[in-house]
């Protein structure tokens, strides 16, 4: 394998955030393969602080679905909103999360990161690990697109991270970062950025 810049340049500006799929499951293969890619990523003083949680079970995803979707019907209903808006916001999570062939919850653990007596750098500690969390991802990401697979990164754990953990019985220390569905696209999507240089701020280029 001899990958060039313009095939990885291709794969990033190729992927989208696919929420639709087919039915065909994931070979086991290419996730263990995916997973294993993933952990290459650079972290923080080499800790690797990622964890994934991988569930392939119709039966499992349901029930992940359907207790992020009772936690988010009672917290749209305590800020007051319509209740068919609710209901239809749960049942396009729903959706989403059981339409996939794979679901890969993405943690955070802080077990072997660096420990300091002050707040100042142990929080700089956890934005470490939490960066590092979210590389993993992107490579995971970046990874099954590759495959030709379809994924999308959705949120709704940071939100309800005890929820998640107690629904899928994960360790203590396993601290629900974001959630990764996976599998084979049913639909495709076009996507727009701003001018990069509206985001670039070249400090001391010369010429």
């Amino acid at each position: 394998m001899n990958p060039t810049l313009d095939d990885f340049i291709h794969l990033a500006r190729g992927r989208r955030a696919i929420r639709r799929y087919t039915d065909a499951p994931v070979p086991p293969e290419l996730l263990d393969l995916l997973l294993e890619t993933a952990v290459w990523s650079p972290s923080a003083h080499n800790r690797q602080p990622w964890r994934f949680a991988v569930l392939e079970d119709a039966a499992s995803k349901e029930t992940l679905a359907r207790a992020m979707g009772q936690r988010l019907r009672a917290d749209r209903t305590a800020d007051g909103d319509p209740p068919d808006v609710i209901e239809h916001d749960v049942a396009r999570s729903f959706a989403r999360i059981t339409g996939a062939a794979a679901l890969i919850v993405v943690c955070l653990s802080m077990t072997d990161m660096d420990s300091y007596p002050d707040g100042r750098r142990s929080q700089a500690e956890r934005t470490m690990a939490v960066q590092s969390v979210a590389m993993a991802a992107q490579t995971l990401w970046l990874a099954a697109h590759a495959a030709g697979l379809g994924a999308c990164w959705l949120c709704a754990p940071l939100f309800v991270p005890e929820l998640v953990t107690a629904t899928l019985n994960l360790p203590p220390d396993w601290e629900p970062q974001g959630l990764l569905t996976l599998g084979w696209p049913a639909e495709e999507k076009e996507k727009t950025r701003a001018p990069w240089p509206s985001r670039v701020h070249f400090l001391d280029r010369r010429g």
